[in-house]
């Protein structure tokens, strides 16, 4: 039987949830406060915590805090309880490690939804062969890189109680202008950068996908972040804190040119997209677009809404879709789904598409 730790002030909601957890087959501990939700935890460690954000004593933020800077406690799936509804609230607890929220008032099939998530999702997680550490078969990037931490006796807790954070489609990672906190790692899925102008109209400066690195820049130039993270489907995500990212630096020197190597690609690929779109035309920005794409799909296939791929070339998402069009009547692509889902486009002739003259 699965053990929850339930968090929340408010004495009717504490109990009525409760109550229908209990019903449900799960073992219930209750808090009235975050410094009473903590020392129940230590007592006997919960395998999943509901907690709610504005507390007395010690607020959820805080509890947190606690769960992940303890040994004991760390890896413990963690899902936000509250009626806050802004979007900072909500990156404030995502980067703070927080696997998922349920936003009051909430139905029981929502809460039960959410649990049955990240417990299956955790335990898939942790199915892993001990001797693989806290991450399950991480890619090779991100095992060389924690690897050479743990040649570095004062940085082996870079190495160490390593979480992997689920973080659903379409949130925020950071957005411009936020101080940098962590060097993120993607495990799954996908991830843009964009920098937005005053007519809210964005422009895709990255993209990422599973055994990638981002977020460094702005840690490498000790500056705010110029654009925004947001995730382009449900992803799996490792943060390696800045303090621990920039001693690792310092210490390691493979690890520093590793890091400079892919600050100078991203640079020269910006300064390729920016020429292109300076003095290219729309069909050849569109083509060049649509070919480095195609060299980082292994299988060929460029999935990517026709909205983020018009911000990718620096183009309207219309005169986009009408470029595709006439690629495809010419015989360069084929196209799956429609225009307006822009399921996935497969390049069927990419050098004739790569030595057009336009």
């Amino acid at each position: 039987m699965k053990t929850i730790l339930l968090i929340e002030d408010n004495d009717a909601i504490r109990e009525n949830t409760a109550e229908i957890l209990e019903l449900t087959g799960y073992s219930v501990q209750t808090a009235e406060n975050g410094k009473v939700g903590v020392e129940k935890a230590l007592t006997a460690k919960p395998d999943l915590v509901i907690c709610d954000i504005m507390m007395p004593v010690l607020d959820g933020y805080g509890v947190l805090h606690i769960f992940n800077k303890n040994p004991l406690l760390a890896g413990v799936p963690f899902i936000f309880l509250t009626a806050k509804t802004e979007r900072t609230d909500f990156r404030k607890g995502m980067e703070l490690g927080a696997d998922d929220y349920l936003t009051k008032p909430f139905d029981e099939s929502e809460l039960l939804s959410a649990i049955e998530g990240r417990l299956n999702r955790f335990q898939h997680l942790n199915a892993a062969p001990a001797n693989q550490g806290s991450i399950p078969v991480a890619p090779e990037q991100l095992t060389q890189f924690l690897n050479d931490a743990r040649q570095k006796p004062d940085l082996h807790s870079l190495s160490t109680d390593r979480k992997v954070h689920p973080v659903r489609k379409k949130q925020y990672l950071y957005t411009e202008g936020d101080e940098p906190t962590r060097l993120y790692f993607i495990q799954a899925g996908k991830v843009k950068t964009v920098r937005t102008n005053t007519d809210g109209k964005e422009l895709i400066t990255g993209l990422y996908g599973p055994g990638e690195f981002f977020g460094y820049l702005a840690m490498l130039e000790n500056s705010e972040y110029t654009d925004s993270a947001i995730t382009l489907e449900d992803s799996e995500l490792v943060y390696i804190p800045k303090d621990d990212f920039t001693q690792l630096l310092i210490a390691n020197p493979d690890v520093s040119h590793h890091f400079i190597q892919l600050l100078a690609g991203r640079v020269s690929e910006r300064e390729t997209q920016l020429l292109g779109m300076a003095y290219n035309s729309l069909r050849r920005r569109v083509a060049d677009t649509l070919l480095r794409l195609h060299n980082q799909h292994p299988d060929g296939l460029i999935q990517l809404s026709r909205d983020d791929l018009a911000s990718v070339v620096g183009t309207a998402t219309e005169s986009l879709i009408r470029t595709l069009s006439e690629f495809k009547q010419d015989g360069l692509i084929e196209q799956t789904g429609t225009a307006a889902t822009g399921t996935g486009i497969r390049i069927i002739q990419p050098e004739k598409l790569r030595r057009a003259n336009w």
